[in-house]
């Protein structure tokens, strides 16, 4: 059988002089939906999810800077710093209020855009969010995924450099995926290579270098307690990484978030696009202006 044609085209923008890779596509009347990806991914691994989603909504996949086909300067990298990205991509490219869906660490950005900037975010999405509770001891949201490796002697700059160059194998990071998807035949050779092509950019071992050094973002429970958008949690509950417990946390810290729990891992997006697409398609038609609050 023939594969439809991809309905999305991917072109660049300028921020703050850095090329800035993206993804659109769909031009129905629904509210734009912005996907952001999690760490070491791109808007590729939203390849699932662009076109169903695109038969109803605008739909705008980004490469968060430092990640992707984006550009990757040497610099410090914080959730401030992404939100900034996201703020301005909303105001200059998609020129509306999205719903904005983030996976892992794509979702703890996606959390401080709302926060900082709701009038950007009419509602937002998390699958398998990232970042420190106030009782959690990790000193910055990246080490949350790369665990006690980034302390110590791996925080040196040539000891990360040495530990980049053994993640980047394309063996190494399928043994990764394959440890935190549930569905391993989902762990495909076009995967491995979507995250492993972004480490061979010039720049890509200075990012890596550069999670060692990043500070502590602010913590998700107080952020929660600013957010006043409606919050729709899809988690991949057999997540090593991002627990089921963690996923009851963010209600707890919320409670008016909707919680659906799907049969996955770190990544439901990619791995149960089906079920993804549905929640999200089925929440967003009930966001309404008036459940907006001020």
């Amino acid at each position: 059988m023939t594969q439809a044609p991809s309905l999305s085209s991917s072109t660049y923008w300028t921020w703050r002089g850095y090329p800035i890779h993206y993804v659109r596509a769909g031009t129905g009347s629904g509210m734009p939906i912005l996907l952001i990806h999690g760490f070491g991914a791109s808007t590729d691994h939203w390849r699932k999810n662009i076109d169903e989603l695109a038969h109803h909504h605008p739909v705008f996949a980004i490469d968060l800077l430092g990640f992707g086909r984006s550009y990757k300067p040497d610099i410090v990298y914080t959730g401030e710093l992404w939100r900034d990205q996201l703020r301005d991509f909303c105001a200059e490219i998609i020129g509306a209020p999205v719903i904005v869906a983030g996976n892992s660490l794509g979702g703890y950005a996606a959390l401080v855009l709302t926060v900082d900037h709701p009038e950007w975010a009419e509602g937002l999405v998390l699958l398998n969010g990232a970042g420190p509770f106030s009782d959690s001891r990790e000193p910055s949201v990246f080490q949350e995924l790369l665990g006690n490796l980034t302390r110590g002697f791996f925080a040196q700059s040539w000891a990360s450099w040495t530990l980049f160059q053994y993640f980047r194998q394309r063996s190494v990071i399928r043994r990764t995926l394959e440890k935190v998807y549930l569905d391993k035949s989902a762990v495909t050779d076009q995967l491995v290579e979507d995250i492993y092509r972004p480490s061979c950019d010039p720049g890509a071992a200075a990012v890596f270098a550069a999670v060692f050094q990043s500070p502590r973002g602010r913590n998700v429970d107080v952020l929660l307690g600013q957010l006043r958008r409606p919050l729709l949690l899809l988690w991949g509950e057999a997540d090593p990484w991002m627990t089921g417990d963690r996923a009851r946390r963010f209600v707890q810290a919320y409670p008016a978030a909707r919680l659906e729990f799907i049969q996955a891992g770190h990544c439901p997006h990619d791995e149960r696009p089906e079920l993804v697409n549905r929640y999200l398609l089925d929440w967003s038609a009930e966001l309404l202006p008036d459940t907006r609050q001020a």
